[in-house]
């Protein structure tokens, strides 16, 4: 009877290599590096820049060129985001219409102000990449079938501060309206006077309002309407003295800052109580309008106040 034989394998020890032993030093033996591997890319898909804006107050992606058809507004909670002097301006005005006035004004460096970078350093900057002289565009143009003067401030130019050329500008607005009988709608949008300026920007608050009063006297009608933000010395000076006083939804209109009213009346604020709606509800501001109903409503309003010097003059 045969005999079988089985012979024990154990795994992994019948494939052992014989080992390696380092060459000797005076070898030409060349050693291949292992190539590193890449590290993994994440899935994530990163959102292209210009093509979509996060709404920070519903948190909602809305594409930019459906933001700009709908005047920065968005399509899903109606946040108002901010614009332009000049997109504002052309979605107000007639076509071909607005004939700008002072346009080459701009800022001296009086006091030769000093500090991280320098004033005219500033303006520099501002100048290229807004492509305005100064935080306000002025003019007469038509909006609906009124000829009017129209100046809108812009908050991207230093915060649109007013300084000595924003004062001027608007001056110069206000006595033209008075002089060829017109009425008068100003945009604001500013975080206040300029600090560059010192003093001289503070005398703009007198100045303006000064030329309001004559505007006043000539029983011509003067609209104010305040955009986010509208605060310090725009909103204690020329913004808070119109025959209407005008505000975007949300819009944040005061003087001075909450925490810097809390820290001097040790009082406890109300809660928004520096917002449009808080104000048309204590009856600061008189209407609280939509951008997209901006135009139809100063139409009418216009159309009121308006016909009052006609009357007026008839009798």
């Amino acid at each position: 009877m045969a005999t079988t034989l089985f012979t024990k394998k154990t795994l992994g020890l019948e494939t052992a290599e014989p080992a390696v032993t380092p060459p000797p030093a005076n070898s030409n033996t060349t050693f291949v590096k292992k190539p590193k591997l890449a590290p993994a890319k994440s899935k994530k898909r990163e959102i292209p820049e210009g093509l979509w804006t996060k709404c920070p107050r519903c948190s909602t992606m809305v594409f930019d060129k459906e933001l700009d058809e709908n005047l920065k507004v968005c399509t899903h909670c109606q946040h108002h985001f901010p614009i332009g002097s000049r997109e504002r301006i052309h979605s107000l005005v007639e076509t071909c219409t607005f004939e700008e006035m002072d346009a080459e004004m701009t800022s001296v460096d009086v006091l030769h102000f000093t500090g991280v970078a320098s004033y005219i350093s500033k303006l520099q900057k501002y100048q290229q990449e807004t492509g305005l002289k100064d935080a306000v565009i002025t003019g007469l143009c038509k909006i609906g079938d009124h000829r009017v003067a129209l100046g809108v401030m812009d908050f991207k130019f230093l915060g649109g501060s007013m300084g000595s050329v924003v004062g001027e500008k608007l001056t110069r607005l206000v006595e033209r309206a008075t002089e060829k009988g017109l009425g008068l709608i100003i945009f604001s949008t500013s975080g206040g006077a300029r600090m560059y300026e010192g003093m001289f920007s503070l005398m703009q608050m007198g100045k303006t309002c000064a030329a309001l009063a004559y505007h006043a006297r000539a029983s011509l009608p003067y609209i104010s309407v305040l955009t986010d933000p509208t605060m310090a010395g725009v909103m204690a000076s020329y913004a808070s003295v119109g025959d209407l006083i005008l505000a975007e939804p949300g819009a944040m209109i005061g003087f001075a800052g909450p925490r810097v009213i809390k820290d001097t009346t040790q009082a406890e604020l109300p809660h928004g109580f520096q917002t449009a709606e808080f104000l048309l509800e204590h009856g600061l501001i008189d209407s609280i309008i939509s951008r997209k109903e901006m135009k139809a409503r100063l139409v009418e309003y216009l159309s009121y106040l308006m016909a009052r010097p006609k009357q007026s003059a008839a009798v």
